[in-house]
């Protein structure tokens, strides 16, 4: 017997053209606000319905982002629709009530845990971090003989010309059918928050906001992490401020070890220096830096990812031995260190924003005396196929920009406007 139920839901255009194709695998490409969280889940939800007690997947490209996004955003649809479910922590699967169907979530990171069960549908939240081959993995699933509607479908950020862009647009094969969504055509957001995306241009950089705002197909410049960095206007002679603070961010690699030292005024951050020791220890750096800086009338800030409150094979923490030192001097510095470190495609994002910001902005300027920074903002490149940074290439890379992206994240990361993931803003 066929189920059915009435479910509140008024898609988008670009929603609705995604809902409504047949295609046996299809994609919905859009950027931020176009509602690609809702088109998943109830695609998802739609799915269930038509092949009863089948089995489906939805996958995301890790487990904390599968747990934090995707799965929070179907529970929100399942109940907000009052249609019931169960749902089974331990396997982490959902059984709908009404039609007996299965939704099995599963991280994308681990592929070759896919095999097995065979699948009436899948579908796959920001597909552009999943490797080409977990989607072939599950492409082998679709294969359930009792399914009504076999069906591969997946939703994304555009993310350059990459193996999605390839698959679902380039070159789609046979029974491929990607959908584009238009910028601003979210109704619902720009009711709620009329001036969203001027908002963004403001901290996102010209291209992430291309990329992120307008939805676009970019050819990256070679991979390289921060883009937006031009020696012309991102160069130039800093003058110190006594009267303001320094800024200290340092980055706790043994070799190099890395930091920098900086000032903000009105929101635009002057690099004055850099710090970079080999072989060398944090008390090292310590007394590296006092050396050069023996006088702080404005006073210190001191900048570190989470791993400074970490415990060290010797006992004791960077930040300890950081404060230990400040303390046989009798002073005592202001921290600015977080819990959790930010996502790097967010740190990153924030830096490429200051560099130069999508409304033309400059709003970072280094001294000429950092050759190591500038050759990080020159260099640095991305792995291949992923959002994860390339420390592997060249051991003395990367280091003093992580330090930088430390301080500009804890300074600066308040001011960037909310997104969909954290805040309900579209159906």
């Amino acid at each position: 017997m066929k189920v059915s139920r009435a479910i509140p839901y008024s898609p988008l255009p670009s929603q609705g053209r995604f809902h409504e194709s047949k295609a046996r695998f299809k994609g919905f490409s859009g950027p931020i606000g176009s509602g690609k969280s809702q088109a998943l889940c109830h695609e998802a939800i739609k799915l269930t319905y038509l092949n009863k007690g089948r089995a489906g997947l939805i996958g995301a490209p890790t487990f904390p982002m599968l747990r934090d996004a995707t799965q929070a955003a179907l529970f929100e649809v399942l109940q907000q629709s009052e249609i019931p479910y169960e749902f089974n922590k331990a396997e982490n699967i959902v059984t709908m009530a009404d039609t007996g169907s299965r939704i099995i979530f599963r991280p994308m990171d681990e592929y070759e845990r896919l095999r097995g069960t065979n699948l009436a549908w899948f579908g796959v939240d920001e597909l552009t971090y999943t490797s080409e081959q977990a989607w072939i993995r599950l492409e082998g699933r679709l294969r359930d003989p009792k399914a009504s509607r076999l069906c591969g479908f997946a939703v994304w950020t555009p993310k350059g010309y990459d193996w999605v862009y390839e698959r679902f647009i380039q070159n789609p094969v046979d029974g491929y059918e990607c959908v584009l969504a238009a910028p601003f055509e979210n109704r619902h957001l720009l009711e709620k928050v009329p001036d969203f995306y001027e908002r963004l241009k403001k901290s996102y950089d010209e291209a992430f906001f291309a990329q992120e705002v307008l939805g676009e197909y970019l050819n990256p410049k070679e991979g390289l992490v921060y883009h937006a960095f031009d020696r012309k206007v991102n160069v130039a002679e800093t003058v110190r401020d006594d009267q303001s603070p320094l800024l200290w961010a340092l980055d706790f690699n043994v070799n190099p070890m890395s930091s920098v030292i900086a000032q903000v005024e009105d929101g635009r951050i002057r690099v004055l220096d850099e710090i970079v020791l080999s072989r060398a220890s944090t008390r090292n750096a310590c007394e590296e830096f006092v050396r050069r800086y023996p006088r702080r009338p404005g006073g210190l800030v001191i900048f570190a990812d989470a791993c400074a409150s970490h415990m060290q094979t010797a006992g004791t923490t960077d930040r300890e031995i950081i404060e230990g030192f400040f303390a046989e001097m009798g002073e005592s510095p202001g921290y600015r260190i977080p819990k959790r470190n930010p996502a790097v495609r967010d740190r990153v994002g924030l830096v490429n924003s200051k560099l130069k910001s999508a409304e033309g902005a400059v709003g970072l300027v280094v001294d000429p005396r950092c050759k190591e920074l500038i050759a990080d903002f020159e260099r640095v490149q991305w792995m291949e196929n992923t959002g994860e940074i390339d420390k592997t290439r060249d051991p003395r890379r990367t280091h003093l920009s992580d330090a930088l992206g430390y301080l500009i994240w804890q300074e600066f990361q308040n001011r960037r406007p909310v997104g969909e993931r954290n805040q309900r803003l579209f159906w």
